[in-house]
């Protein structure tokens, strides 16, 4: 799969190609280059985006470029024939180059860190109640521990399903 550096990336966009970030929603909410759509990993097949877009190329990223490396069949598959690049070094690498990019301070942190934040929370309050109050308290570091293996093995993670829920996530569900 082909790769373009930042630059060269900006000035196919300013010639008409599609920029797709293929990172979460809250992902892209947080920080984004100007322009590009987001059509996440597992939306790939169904997005309207990439099907009805009349650019002659698309140019996927996401933060460090190992996702769009990981995943170039994939992205070639849902380009519909297009000429398919992968901007080396994603988002970082853009903002290397001193391009500019658009911040949301107001938007969520993203999901992946609300639960470490969390499940960290958790786990210090499970630990320090089992030392000071009852050992009891284990089982919540357990239960813990288990979800974090079911997170892992399945790649299903109910924490953050039920962060999603929260009022400052409500935006972000689409």
């Amino acid at each position: 799969m082909k790769t373009v550096d930042a630059r060269t990336a900006r000035s196919l966009l300013e010639q008409g190609a599609l920029l797709v970030d293929i990172r979460a929603p809250d992902e892209h909410a947080r920080e984004r280059i100007s322009g590009a759509c987001c059509v996440p990993l597992d939306r790939l097949q169904a997005a309207p985006q990439l099907r009805d877009a009349a650019a002659s190329t698309v140019v996927f990223h996401c933060r460090s470029g190992m996702r769009t490396r990981a995943n170039a069949a994939a992205l070639e598959a849902a380009a519909c024939g297009r000429e398919v690049l992968l901007l080396d070094g994603g988002i970082d690498a853009w903002k290397q180059a001193g391009l500019p990019v658009v911040r949301e301070a107001r938007a969520p942190l993203e999901l992946n860190r609300q639960v470490q934040i969390a499940v960290g929370v958790l786990l210090l309050a499970g630990s320090t109640l089992a030392a000071t109050v009852s050992p009891w308290f284990l089982l919540l570091t357990g239960f813990l521990g288990a979800g974090l293996l079911l997170a892992g093995v399945s790649g299903f993670c109910g924490l953050a399903h039920v962060l999603l829920r929260m009022p400052w996530n409500r935006a972000m569900r689409t």
